[in-house]
């Protein structure tokens, strides 16, 4: 269609889709379990390790906005945007297995190198592949489609990764139980570290193929012309942060979203191991739970964004998951409920609904902002607007990091203990449950100062192709 307002094919959008499969396979797996694999399997204190994650998000401050800045200039021959699907996509997938490997185990030195390493190539997958999306079509129902699908491709990899310790367990040597008298696959000691690392190394090599087919299939469509972006720099991503207030917003959204996301992901598999007591079977089956809705109510956010609007849909599903949260912090700390495994999963469900329609709708704002960024200063620096939410993301990512390092070494937790001690147990329920209910609560008031509506946005996109055609 003319003027930018494409409608893709289910082939494209599956094929731009598989880009956000690869990514959430390789670093999501990061996220949720190498803080857990530091632990319990390489040999550092969670202090330490919580310091690593502050110091790796550091230095993602300040090498994100130079990405931004170096991609929208450059114009590499394969695209200007998915080009870096490839460039990068190799030295991602080999840091992210030497992340796992535990022949320097317990060397902090190792662990900063391979971790900072995989962050750095990240984002240079990640802020193109945002830009990317932009760049598609500037039509708001099929960038809602388009959304969805990419949210359900980024989900089933959320899916594929809880089974993380089925998967290792099935690779890891049996060693000997002493309480049932049985060998048994454990996945959380350094017995299993060679499970680790072959699981890591499956999952990087199938992301890398993702990425090569989302390069494939996805074409940039909407882009500035190498004369607009010539003078593109890095001080331009403060700017755009300064003038662009959606922006601003939704940036701050994602603080809050990531921060919330990392701290549950990250306590999950405490959460599972020593307050649950809970089998690599039924750790795999909890965290399925957290996917799972994910594939009935993405789906449906096109309608159900066109019954009430997105900003009543993002309180709806936000106060949804605070709920979920408040009934796992009452469910657990009742003796009778606790070990009824049924019910702690039928709450897990309600609480995942929540997190993953409001988590995965915030991607389709990117667009939005980028677009309003265009209509207010010219120049349409999606690439710029990437490496923000980019920032803003990662900073979420860090203290969510931080946050339940710190909180598990201020309780006292101790992985060389099999039984933790009360306090530690509570500290580990407040990381999944208090904490995160705290935070969705900002979460609903920092949102419903975002003014761009569907129908703002079709008179700012329709002004823009209108000065275009001139």
């Amino acid at each position: 269609m003319e003027n930018g307002y494409y409608k893709l094919s289910w082939r494209q959008r599956i094929g731009f889709s598989a880009g956000d499969l690869a990514q959430n396979l390789i670093y999501q797996t990061v996220s949720i379990w190498l803080l857990f694999f530091y632990t319990n399997v390489y040999g550092l204190k969670a202090s330490a390790a919580a310091v690593m994650f502050l110091v790796v998000r550091i230095v993602d401050v300040i090498w994100d906005p130079i990405v931004g800045a170096f991609v929208d200039k450059a114009n590499p021959r394969w695209g200007k945007y998915r080009s870096w699907l490839i460039f990068a996509g190799v030295p991602l997938a080999g840091f992210a297995m030497l992340c796992f490997w535990n022949g320097f185990s317990g060397s902090l030195l190792y662990a900063y190198i391979t971790y900072v390493g995989m962050s750095m190539c990240f984002t240079l997958i990640n802020v193109p592949y945002g830009a990317l999306n932009s760049s598609l079509t500037r039509d708001t129902d099929e960038i809602t489609i388009l959304t969805s699908v990419r949210m359900l491709f980024a989900n089933l990899a959320g899916l594929i990764i809880k089974t993380l310790p089925l998967v290792i367990a099935f690779f890891a040597p049996k060693v000997y139980n002493a309480s049932t008298g049985q060998m048994e696959a454990v996945y959380n000691t350094p017995e299993a570290a060679g499970a680790w690392f072959t699981t890591m190394s499956i999952y990087a090599l199938i992301g890398l193929a993702l990425l090569v087919f989302c390069f494939f299939e996805s074409k940039e469509r909407i882009v500035m012309d190498a004369s607009e972006t010539a003078h593109v720099k890095v001080s331009d991503l403060w700017m755009e942060l300064v003038r662009n207030r959606p922006l601003r917003i939704l940036s701050i959204f994602f603080v809050i979203a990531f921060t919330t996301m990392s701290i549950s992901n990250a306590a999950d598999s405490y959460f599972m191991s020593y307050n649950i007591g809970a089998t690599p079977m039924m750790t795999t089956v909890f965290m399925w739970l957290g996917t799972i809705p994910a594939f009935i109510f993405l789906p449906l956010l096109p309608a159900i964004k066109k019954k009430i609007g997105k900003a009543a849909m993002f309180r709806l599903f936000l106060g949804i998951s605070i709920v979920g949260m408040l009934l796992m912090y009452l469910v657990i700390s009742v003796p009778s409920l606790k070990n009824c495994f049924p019910l702690v999963c039928v709450v897990q469900l309600v609480k995942s609904v929540g997190i993953l329609v409001a988590t995965g709708y915030m991607w389709a704002l990117v667009p939005e902002v980028v677009t309003f960024g265009e209509y207010t200063t010219g120049r349409r620096v999606a690439a710029i607007v990437n490496a923000i939410i980019c920032i803003f993301m990662k900073a979420g990512m860090a203290l969510g990091g931080v946050i339940p390092g710190l909180v598990l070494a201020w309780v006292g937790f101790d992985a060389a203990n099999q039984i933790q001690t009360p306090l530690a147990l509570q500290g580990i329920l407040w990381l999944v449950t208090l904490i995160p209910a705290a935070l969705f609560v900002v979460a609903i008031f920092v949102i419903g100062k975002y003014e761009l509506s569907d129908e703002k946005m079709d008179k700012i996109n329709k002004e823009i192709t209108k000065k275009q055609s001139l």
